[in-house]
């Protein structure tokens, strides 16, 4: 229904009609409280009738106001009266590209200029998550002065239904505005000319069809004619499905960087389409300049005519002559063999991955230049959190996944570059670069970096507490390659030198702080050590005479003999802004031998963060506001106190009494004290720690109150351990062991005794131990059965078996995977961690004589969890209803890191900023 003049909306007073489409009506309204106009535009009322759709749009429109760009009309917010909704936006003056272009062309720098600004406004609004969907002259204004406001950002997906499949009633199609065509695969929203061929398809879409919307619009303004018309809508998306665009319509002077934008630009198959409006711009600004080639692709001027090329005919000769002669004089005078070379300019480049995902951060590297230099590995994630890998050759504009990589972390190449080495769900895999699948090598328990030697073995770190193992390329058993030293607990990170006759690796001391962490090198096969530096981690040796290595996130250099295997210089800093984890060692960098580096931009991961308290719907309230480094949490049998640890910078244990705010710190040892368990009677605490002349991790028990002595539970072993779940009888201890050959294993040890007469531990015998890795055993709280997370699928998965086992066993976890079981105490439920660390679940569950019966797993607290430190950093509390964890923040809240940095001629900026001598 049409407002006339003087009708008040609120504070808003209705002064007249400015159009009127397919998405609404616009008005010009009087702001009476702030005193300006403004454009309303009110839904149509087969919207507004709609109470779901209205609360939708107030969402979307809520979303959109936070576009804060100079090239988009801001949107101020929404308004809800008497049955009429109404979008209150900037009121921007002037004509719409569509008035402009109906009077022909566009002066070619005039189109070029505003494109410019169309692509600045998509890029900020692409960098958000958020898409047109509309783009068109239409909704495009240009003021008087030139500047460009994009209108109607993100429209589309606000006035589209809640359920777009349910879609009822005859569709509403028109060349524009804006048509909507209800189809068994979803909705086409967009305006026919301007539709890209995934849209046109109902198909769903992304950035790419804002792009392809870009190159219609581009087009249109340099031929003042349609890409794609028609005299009917169905002719228009026949047209944009089958035909191209009347290439020959564009004036004849147009540049080729235009020829080409456009191109890629209008590619009907969106895997080959530009992936990245960014790139538009970088194509838009060769174009602008003086000297750009007026000759498309084909190498042929469009304006050339045949008299001109006769003329040129006759002078070819000459020409010839000529242009040889002056070759040679140039070849010579840029050679200049008199002359010392002069080190290239280092030039840095943000480019996109290509996959439309975002790096899957998760305390690993997860960037790998083949060692040609033409090919990076990368772990991606998508937007609901899932990771594989992905490779995308550097001169091509597009990645593709390799399948059955699910979960892949730390990857790295083989000599020839015809492999990726990766690890995942407890192994260590390999894949071809071109896809294929994936062999498994041999088990691993973390993924804390390999090595592939050009021998045919790969160096490798199998789990978070051990030295380095070799095994075969082509699989096998792992045998030592390094060992611990005393009170050393991890090598990580290991690089191959001088043809793998040595070593260089991450060693440290304590496990959970890297900033401390020594940089060793290691003769093979039993060579002497040498520790090169104290105070850094990830190092890489490098052809240009380099190591360079992370401290505070910043990648320093410093110069090394590599013949000697030996420091050659001071270190000096040589990027800053590197992502890199302190937690665990790793950064997110590669370097290839030609001198190009690329890396992941970050301020490294603060590891120190709040305790908070998140409930079932996902409501966030804090537990501990102190920062701190805090992991392994573990709730006392009473709820009232949490062990747990603190690494700042050797990890100890403390107790907390929430209610109170009262820290107690329980463990004084200088080595590390990790993985705490609680009595069932809540008096004393179980621990994994590295203490005297024992080389690995050993179980102790202390009181939870910090008085008596510490009681060993096991003896010295070569294999680390862990505690896991203490059962309600106060009988049974689980741990984990980890062994080179099969990894983790699940142990039980028999207890007598108490905190009051002493514990007395039996001979701890196996309770799972399978050729593949099985962790993270949870006693149920009436003790009949046992959660755990096995990888004999090939990736971690919850599965619950009876105690003592007698036969039976049930998954719990499905499509995502899960570690950490946690029963609760108050409900038949079961909560886990999702594989991709961003979201906890919870399954319910059934129980029927000797029959257990989980349900389909859903998620706990509705968002995703950003981070969570230690390896266990979340327990439910007594009364099933909240869950403690270290270290969460709402993962829509963080950036995602979709670009990588590129550095070109990256070895003679470290030979300028750091000399190397003779070697």
């Amino acid at each position: 229904m049409p407002l006339n003049p003087g009708i008040r909306l609120g504070p808003y007073e209705i002064l007249g009609q400015l159009g009127a489409g397919g998405m609404g009506e616009v008005y010009r309204a009087r702001d009476a409280k702030l005193g300006r106009d403004v454009a309303l535009k009110v839904l149509p009322e087969t919207f507004a009738s709609d109470p779901e759709r209205v609360a939708r749009f107030d969402r979307e429109a809520r979303l959109l106001a936070g576009l804060n760009h100079a090239h988009i009309a801001a949107i101020y917010g929404f308004h809800d009266e008497g049955g009429v909704g109404a979008l209150v936006m900037e009121l921007v003056e002037g004509p719409t590209l569509a008035d402009r272009v109906a009077h022909g062309p566009i002066p070619f720098d005039e189109a070029l200029a505003i494109a410019r600004q169309i692509a600045d406004a998509l890029e900020a609004a692409h960098d958000k998550g958020i898409i047109h969907r509309d783009l068109k002259p239409a909704n495009v204004k240009v003021r008087d002065d030139g500047t460009v406001k994009l209108l109607d950002f993100g429209l589309a997906k606000a006035l589209d239904p809640p359920d777009a499949t349910q879609v009822s009633g005859p569709a509403s199609v028109s060349m524009s505005p804006t048509l909507t065509a209800a189809t068994r695969f979803g909705v086409i929203l967009g305006s026919a000319a301007y539709m890209s061929p995934e849209q046109a398809r109902g198909k769903a879409v992304d950035k790419r069809a804002d792009i392809w919307a870009f190159g219609c619009v581009l087009l249109e303004m340099l031929t003042g004619q349609r890409a794609f018309g028609g005299e009917e809508v169905s002719d228009t998306l026949a047209f944009v499905i089958t035909k191209e665009p009347d290439w020959s319509a564009l004036p004849p002077d147009t540049p080729a960087p235009i020829h080409k934008l456009l191109r890629r630009c209008l590619e009907k198959d969106r895997k080959r389409r530009l992936a990245d409006i960014a790139d538009a711009r970088f194509e838009l600004d060769e174009a602008m300049r003086p000297d750009a080639s007026l000759a498309p692709e084909t190498g042929v001027a469009p304006n050339f005519r045949d008299t001109k090329a006769r003329g040129a005919g006759h002078l070819l000769p000459w020409s010839l002559t000529g242009a040889a002669t002056l070759a040679a004089l140039v070849v010579i005078l840029l050679w200049a063999p008199w002359k010392t070379p002069a080190a290239r300019t280092e030039m840095r480049l943000a480019a996109d991955f290509g996959a439309n995902v975002s790096l899957a951060v998760n305390g690993a590297p997860t960037l790998a230049l083949s060692p040609d230099g033409i090919t990076l590995a990368f772990v991606g994630q998508n937007a609901v959190g899932e990771s594989q890998l992905y490779v995308r050759r550097l001169n091509q504009l597009n990645a593709a996944p390799l399948a059955g990589t699910d979960g892949a972390s730390a990857p790295f190449f083989s000599p020839d570059g015809q492999w990726i080495a990766y690890f995942a769900g407890g192994r260590l895999k390999k894949v071809a670069v071109s896809g294929g699948a994936s062999t498994t090598l041999c088990d691993a328990a973390s993924s804390r970096g390999g090595a592939w030697a050009d021998d045919g073995t790969i160096v490798f770190a199998p789990a978070s507490t051990s030295a380095l193992f070799r095994v075969s390329a082509s699989g096998g058993k792992p045998e030592p390659a390094t060992k611990l030293a005393e009170s050393e607990v991890t090598h990580r990170w290991p690089q191959l030198l001088d043809r793998g006759k040595a070593v260089l690796f991450t060693s440290s001391r304590n496990n959970g702080q890297y900033e401390d962490a020594s940089l060793v090198v290691q003769r093979f096969p039993d060579g002497p050590r040498t520790v090169l530096l104290t105070g850094g981690y990830y190092a890489r040796y490098l052809p240009s005479g380099h190591i360079v290595y992370i401290h505070a996130g910043t990648l320093f250099a410093m110069p090394f003999d590599l013949g000697r295997l030996e420091i050659a210089g001071p270190s000096v800093p040589a990027v800053e802004g590197v992502s890199a984890v302190s937690g665990t060692g790793a950064a997110q960098v590669a370097v290839n031998p030609d001198g190009t580096l690329v890396y992941a931009a970050g301020e490294g991961e603060d590891i120190n963060a709040p305790l908070i308290w998140l409930d079932s719907h996902g409501q966030t309230a804090p537990l501990r506001a102190a920062r701190s480094n805090w992991g392994n949490v573990r709730f006392a049998p009473d709820g009232r106190r949490l062990a747990i640890s603190i690494t700042a910078p050797q990890r100890q244990l403390y107790v907390y009494e929430w209610a109170s705010d009262r820290l107690s710190q329980l463990t004084f040892d200088p080595s590390n004290g990790s993985d705490p368990v609680w009595s069932p009677d809540g008096r004393d605490i179980a621990f994994g720690a590295i203490r005297g002349s024992d080389p690995a991790f050993n179980l102790y028990v202390q009181r939870a109150d910090g008085t008596g002595d510490v009681v060993q539970l096991t003896t010295s072993s070569p294999q680390s351990r862990a505690p896991e779940s203490w059962h309600p009888s106060g009988k049974f201890l689980t741990f984990t062991e980890v062994h080179p050959g099969t990894g983790p294993d699940q142990m039980i040890l028999p207890l007598e005794g108490d905190s009051k007469s002493g514990w007395k531990p039996g001979k701890a015998t196996p309770l799972l131990a399978n050729p593949w890795p099985e962790f993270d055993t949870a006693f149920s709280p009436d003790g009949r059965w046992l959660a755990y997370a096995s990888s004999e699928s090939g990736r971690p998965e919850i599965f619950v078996e009876p105690f003592p086992r007698s036969g039976g066993k049930w998954k719990v976890s499905t499509e995502t995977g899960g570690r950490y079981p946690v029963w609760s105490r108050s409900r038949p439920e079961i909560l886990f961690l999702a594989l991709n660390g961003a979201q906890l679940m919870v399954a319910s569950y059934a129980v029927n004589g000797n029959s257990f019966r989980p349900a389909t797993p859903r998620v706990w607290g509705v968002g995703k969890i950003a981070r969570l430190n230690g390896q266990r950093g979340f327990d439910l509390h007594p009364d099933g209803n909240r869950v403690a964890i270290s270290g969460v923040r709402q993962a829509d809240a963080q950036p995602k890191q979709d670009k990588a940095v590129f550095v070109f001629n990256f070895f003679d900026e470290l030979r300028r900023i750091a000399p190397v001598g003779k070697q």
